[in-house]
């Protein structure tokens, strides 16, 4: 496992056209992502202008919060990658003006952990455990995915919005736990995709 020995702030800008036809990719090579904001539009001139007419790039009055930023938190907080696919995420806030998103995200020091459904994740450490994050669902076609059907693996916005309270219940303040990763535990949150819970912790 890696581990973030240090706090990193990131500043994630990506040229785009409109606000909802563009991947965002987020990547930390130590520690976990955690998003803290997003923002779609124009505050400044020369960001992401080249080749445009000044028509598109002179309106800095430009801006948005994105409204969906907690589908960024579920699809990346706690991960040490993600990719959301933007479309539809907020409106146009500024007609004919080509605009960019800018992300602030920050490199959580932590371990992780991904344990495939019906199976046991052990969790140690050399202090106390503190669960910061913890999701039992799919967010990903590629984890936990060997032997299983594509039609299994199809829908990557599935998430628990109680995994945490279990696993926290199981871990916290302990040097070592494990967590039996099944329904029993966890409310399943899409029926017929195969599951994994994914945990980060310090």
């Amino acid at each position: 496992m890696l581990y973030c020995h240090t706090i990193i702030y990131l500043l994630y800008i990506v040229c785009k056209e409109v606000c909802d036809v563009m991947m965002l990719f987020f990547y930390s090579d130590s520690g976990v992502i955690h998003v803290q904001s997003a923002n779609c539009g124009r505050t400044r001139s020369k960001i992401c202008s080249i080749g445009r007419p000044q028509s598109e790039t002179s309106n800095v009055q430009c801006s948005i919060d994105v409204p969906a930023v907690t589908v960024f938190i579920h699809r990346c907080d706690g991960l040490r990658e993600c990719e959301i696919n933007t479309r539809g995420l907020e409106p146009d806030p500024c007609f004919g003006t080509y605009k960019y998103y800018t992300t602030n995200h920050i490199c959580i020091p932590a371990e992780t952990s991904v344990t495939r459904q019906d199976g046991y994740s052990y969790l140690k450490c050399d202090s106390r455990i503190q669960i910061n994050t913890a999701n039992y669902g799919r967010t990903d076609k590629i984890i936990c995915s060997e032997g299983r059907p594509s039609s299994a693996l199809q829908n990557t916005n599935c998430y628990s919005p109680n995994a945490l309270a279990p696993v926290s219940k199981s871990c916290n303040g302990l040097e070592s736990c494990e967590v039996f990763v099944t329904h029993t535990v966890f409310t399943d949150p899409c029926v017929g995709i195969y599951k994994y819970l994914a945990i980060s912790y310090p």
